[in-house]
């Protein structure tokens, strides 16, 4: 999979997108872009002031439409999280682990 950058640049956007990019693949439909910033949008929210877990869950999923395979999806996530600084595996695995939360916030 050959992976593109979606660059965020402080000027253009506002919250918590801090310059970095997503890793993207130049396979991808818009459609599968869009639904895989989503995921990391809701990660970057569950560090910045919390998620709810219903949200996340759905945009978990939709990423797992795109992402199906579990090493493809350590890879992007390893990725990310280099770019980031935010760990989306710890979010998941917090969000899978405690499903009584109704939002998901990280320290």
């Amino acid at each position: 999979m050959a992976v593109m950058s979606l660059f965020h640049s402080k000027d253009e956007l506002e919250g918590p997108y801090l310059g970095y990019s997503y890793p993207i693949s130049h396979d991808w439909t818009t459609e599968e872009v869009t639904m895989v910033v989503h995921f990391f949008v809701s990660v970057e929210e569950a560090y910045e002031k919390g998620v709810k877990r219903d949200r996340l869950m759905a945009d978990y999923r939709n990423f797992k439409e795109v992402i199906p395979s579990k090493s493809e999806e350590k890879q992007i996530f390893r990725e990310f999280e280099k770019r980031s600084g935010y760990s989306a595996y710890r979010v998941v695995k917090t969000m899978l682990e405690q499903p009584e939360q109704k939002v998901i916030r990280m320290e």
